[in-house]
């Protein structure tokens, strides 16, 4: 079992570890619904040292990327972040990434842990016919910090103003590595350090006032921001166009892996579309529960989860394309509930965005 460099920093803070990804990771810190509420209303502090980081560097970097991914690199100025899928031959999604360009012949991939071997494989398998190093950055660890007051405690721990550099932006200062990034649906910073300096970055930001945060906080946070995760959300049985995900993907050029299916989808129109669910009374709802409309079972559930800032169930759903409704029935045990269908963003920046 793979233990990053904050494994002991974790057990000291009283953390319940759990497996993910093959790695040994918080879960939570003790309450989950607070780490959750710091993080929307103040500032809260993760380990994601398990994501995998991997260098791309190279005279055709640039052109291998723009292969690579359906994310359109060649309008990413350096010191900007990029969202993006990187899709098989099929169309299917192998993972998503966050890509940042250092330069004009490097950039830096930041994508899962559970899918670490498939994705380096795949890229190495990807750059034979390109001028390109392909190097994975195992000795650096990555630090969430997130939540409306993130800046002004990054702030006062590096001594630095950070209020220039904007969101999707990234900046290098020393052994840092520093990007305006997150998967909270706050304002936040992901921060790139030496493992051998982790723990003393660590320190000091928890000793500044962040919230040490599980991954159990990290998901239902995730889940309010409408973001995906991969393996439930998406995978390689489904395109970008059918999961809520067509806005990521280039429309000017489909000369990407998988490009040919994904423009032929776009001209035919998706089949699927990701909708947000609120459930309308008592329960739960979970990834795979079935969704039902006048009794015909038309979709699934992808990801489920109590929200702790709407104080309700709410859901992301695949379903037809073609289908306009304001009401489904999802069955929790062998009883059909109502929920309301609204769009995939529930929580942005603190605020509830569900219409009553």
């Amino acid at each position: 079992m793979n233990k990053t460099s904050l494994y002991q920093a974790h057990l000291d803070a009283g953390a319940k570890m759990v497996d993910f990804g093959g790695w040994q990771m918080p879960i939570n810190y003790g309450s989950q619904l607070e780490e959750h509420h710091a993080v929307r209303q103040h500032c809260g502090l993760f380990d994601v040292s398990h994501m995998t980081i991997i260098d791309v560097a190279g005279e055709d970097a640039t052109d291998f990327l723009y292969k690579l991914l359906a994310g359109d690199i060649k309008k990413t100025d350096v010191n900007q972040a990029l969202y993006s899928t990187m899709l098989n031959e099929d169309g299917g999604v192998i993972d998503d990434l966050i890509v940042y360009k250092q330069s004009d012949e490097r950039y830096r991939i930041i994508s899962n842990a559970a899918t670490r071997q498939k994705d380096l494989a795949w890229i190495l398998q990807q750059a034979d016919d390109f001028k390109v190093t392909i190097e994975e950055q195992s000795e650096l660890s990555i630090l969430a910090l997130q939540g409306p007051h993130s800046e002004q405690l990054l702030n006062s721990v590096l001594s630095f103003d950070f209020s220039d550099l904007k969101k999707f932006r990234a900046t290098q200062s020393d052994d840092l590595f520093i990007g305006r990034t997150g998967y909270t649906g706050e304002d936040g910073f992901e921060l790139l350090v030496p493992n051998n300096q982790a723990n003393g970055l660590w320190d000091k930001l928890v000793q500044a006032g962040a919230k040490p945060c599980g991954l159990g906080a990290r998901d239902t946070l995730r889940l309010e921001a409408g973001m995906h995760l991969y393996g439930q959300d998406m995978d390689e049985s489904i395109s970008p166009v059918n999961c809520g995900l067509a806005w990521s993907v280039r429309k000017n050029n489909y000369d990407f892996i998988g490009g040919n299916v994904i423009k032929t989808q776009r001209q035919q129109g998706a089949d699927q579309r990701l909708v947000g669910l609120v459930l309308s009374g008592r329960g739960v709802l979970r990834h795979g529960q079935n969704l039902f409309n006048n009794d015909r079972e038309i979709g699934v559930i992808t990801s489920g989860g109590f929200s702790p800032t709407t104080e309700s169930a709410i859901a992301l759903a695949r379903i037809p394309a073609s289908l306009k409704t304001d009401t489904l029935q999802v069955e929790i045990r062998k009883k059909q509930l109502p929920c309301r269908v609204v769009k995939p963003t529930f929580v942005r920046n603190g605020q509830s965005l569900i219409e009553e």
